[in-house]
């Protein structure tokens, strides 16, 4: 399970923004993530550039999986394993009943 990041939604979406506002004053979109992130303390401009890349594709002005479809993908999977572990009980369940009916009882 991925550790909740240590910074604030409201950091990361302004730490965006400001990307946006200053790139022009830089040569490279990477200087600009440069400026940003030690400006706003973020631990390394990787980091900011994959907020800006999110942003980006949530967007729709670059492709990939957005943030909505990927908590759907993750809600997706959580609920399709609890359903195989149910299923798992069930056939263990079913086999156990299915064993009892087909021993031979006597009667007292």
């Amino acid at each position: 399970m991925a550790r909740p990041s240590p910074y604030p939604l409201e950091l990361r979406r302004r730490a965006v923004r400001m990307v946006a506002e200053v790139r022009p004053e830089y040569d490279t979109e990477w200087a600009a993530m440069k400026a940003v992130a030690q400006k706003l303390g973020i631990g390394t401009t990787e980091t900011l550039r994959k907020w800006v890349r999110q942003d980006q594709i949530d967007a729709g002005t670059r492709p990939g999986t957005t943030t909505e479809e990927s908590a759907e993908l993750k809600r997706l999977r959580k609920e399709n394993a609890e359903l195989k572990r149910a299923n798992e009980i069930l056939k263990a369940a079913a086999s156990f009943f299915a064993a009892e009916l087909d021993r031979p009882h006597t009667r007292s």
